[in-house]
């Protein structure tokens, strides 16, 4: 079987600029990749290939009730990955990761005075969590983008590319009607901070969203678990609501029982050819019953395979279980977000509502083929524990990641390139199955020499955001790479973006961030 993919190249827009970088550019020779002053990403050229058979709100100030407890969060080192030689081996090869949940707990952190934990921090959830500003693909389900430059924190000649994945959009009243099952951990650890007031208020944001099709059960669990709302149309929204309100912090933590009976509950209101999907919203504490997390993980392991997703939702910090949070959401086919405030929760449920519930590949992961005879060495930046072997990249019985509707996913790479080589950088690979054909998907691209950009400063503004914001993470969590930066210096960098994406309130955040971090760690 084979499936054609049809993109444009040169994708072109005018962005908002400063003189004094309009003169600098006016000294820069254009080159194929980037035209002086304006915002080029290069549309990766994709071929045909045949499948192998088988505007966000102000966010309110965070407003703890009580002075937190002794820390006791939990959070998983991964490592940080070396940098390969391509010669002894060219393929890199990961599954996607849409996730964000690392981004929001380093807000938090900040907004509690101090820096987070080098263990927290995973850079692709940092880069992932803004708008990469690639086009939505017409009349395709993915499309490939790829732009480089040298990077502006090591002058010896490495070069960072941005390897992006875009899928297509669904408008919210195209969505799959959803049968959501709410899992909501009401133990006493929630009544600290008033997590559980802020789970309400954000699952609030999306029954507010839901339509008459839509229905809801809601499964709690402190010590035990129980019921508290059975299958209810999305139209009967004072019912649900109301279920909601109604609950209070009690007993301990048997978060495996919660998990037992929701994924029961999702069964019995399994709808075939819709969104079947259960929200978590715990601080991932587990104190009663099955404690362990493998224990845990298989209780969700047994379900995946029956097409119910689970999106795992983090509360609360000072006992903060991350590591479970998401283990649970990659063994579930889900994704996992974590909320520090409102302003989060609308993010999720309400203006990324269609992208959080429906699924438009499952499985999907990328495999980055380096030309030796280009690239001398190549060191992925973050995915981490998101690692798939090279010869796994066609074993569709490999579990891998999940896309929603709109998603995109961006992969950075530093590369070293072989002195006066021109010619193919890498082929770009990505591979998925559509969930409704349960079809294996693939497609590829190429990226040359001739398309990187001649500066850093010459390059797309959404480049070099998501540029910014890896060494950002990669300082953050002490990598050996990013030893020699301060994050003083990308603050600045950061600030001069200010003025070409003025529209983004999360990039002026960011530099906020990055200032407040700054200060903190001179």
């Amino acid at each position: 079987m084979h499936t054609k993919f049809f993109l444009t190249r040169g994708i072109v827009w005018i962005a908002v600029i400063s003189l004094l970088l309009s003169a600098c550019a006016a000294a820069t020779p254009k080159t194929v990749a980037t035209e002086v002053r304006e915002e080029v990403i290069k549309t990766v050229e994709v071929y045909e290939v045949e499948a192998p058979a088988a505007v966000q709100q102000d966010r309110p100030a965070y407003e703890p009730t009580a002075a937190p407890a002794p820390s006791t969060n939990q959070f998983e080192d991964y490592g940080v990955n070396p940098y390969t030689a391509a010669v002894e081996d060219h393929l890199s090869t990961f599954a996607l990761d849409v996730d964000t949940a690392s981004y929001s707990v380093m807000r938090r952190y900040l907004e509690d005075g101090s820096l987070p934990p080098a263990e927290s921090v995973r850079v692709e959830e940092y880069v992932n969590y803004f708008d990469q500003g690639y086009p939505t693909p017409a009349e395709v389900a993915f499309g490939l983008y790829a732009d480089g430059a040298p990077s502006p924190f090591d002058p010896s000649g490495t070069f960072i590319l941005r390897f992006g994945v875009q899928g297509y959009q669904v408008p919210e009243w195209e969505r799959k009607s959803a049968s959501l099952t709410f899992v909501i951990d009401v133990s006493g650890s929630m009544q600290m901070e008033n997590r559980l007031e802020l789970v309400k208020r954000s699952l609030e944001l999306l029954v507010e969203r839901l339509r008459p099709e839509d229905t809801v059960s809601i499964v709690v669990y402190g010590t035990t678990a129980h019921v508290v709302l059975y299958p209810t149309s999305g139209r009967d929204t004072a019912t649900i609501l109301n279920a909601i309100y109604s609950l209070a912090p009690e007993g301990t933590t048997n978060a495996a029982a919660g998990l037992k009976l929701g994924y029961e509950m999702a069964m019995q209101s399994y709808r075939q050819g819709m969104t079947n999907r259960i929200i978590l919203c715990s601080d991932g504490v587990a104190n009663v019953g099955k404690t362990e997390s493998d224990e845990i993980l298989e209780t969700v392991r047994g379900y995946v395979s029956e097409g119910i997703y689970l999106t795992t939702v983090g509360f609360g910090m000072g006992n903060f279980n991350d590591v479970l949070m998401e283990q649970l959401a990659d063994d579930g086919n889900g994704n996992y977000a974590y909320v520090d405030d409102l302003g989060e929760a609308e993010k999720l449920f309400v203006d990324d509502l269609t992208s959080t519930l429906q699924v438009i590949a499952r499985d999907a992961r990328v495999q980055v083929d380096f030309n030796p005879d280009v690239v001398s060495y190549y060191r992925l930046v973050g995915y981490e524990n998101r690692a798939v072997a090279d010869e796994d990249f066609r074993d569709d019985s490999v579990d891998a990641g999940e896309l929603g509707a709109g998603h995109s996913v961006t992969a950075l790479y530093a590369v070293v390139l072989q002195p006066g080589a021109e010619g193919r950088i890498a082929t770009v690979q990505l591979r998925w199955e559509d969930p409704d054909t349960y079809v294996e998907r693939e497609i590829n691209g190429n990226f040359n020499t001739w398309d990187l950009a001649t500066s850093f400063e010459e390059a797309a503004s959404r480049y070099q955001l998501a540029v910014l914001v890896g060494q950002y993470a990669d300082v953050l969590r002490g990598s050996p790479w990013a030893q020699q930066t301060s994050l003083s210096h990308i603050y600045f960098l950061a600030g001069r973006l200010l003025e070409t994406l003025s529209d983004d309130l999360e990039v002026f955040e960011f530099v906020e961030l990055v200032g407040r971090a700054a200060q903190m760690r001179p």
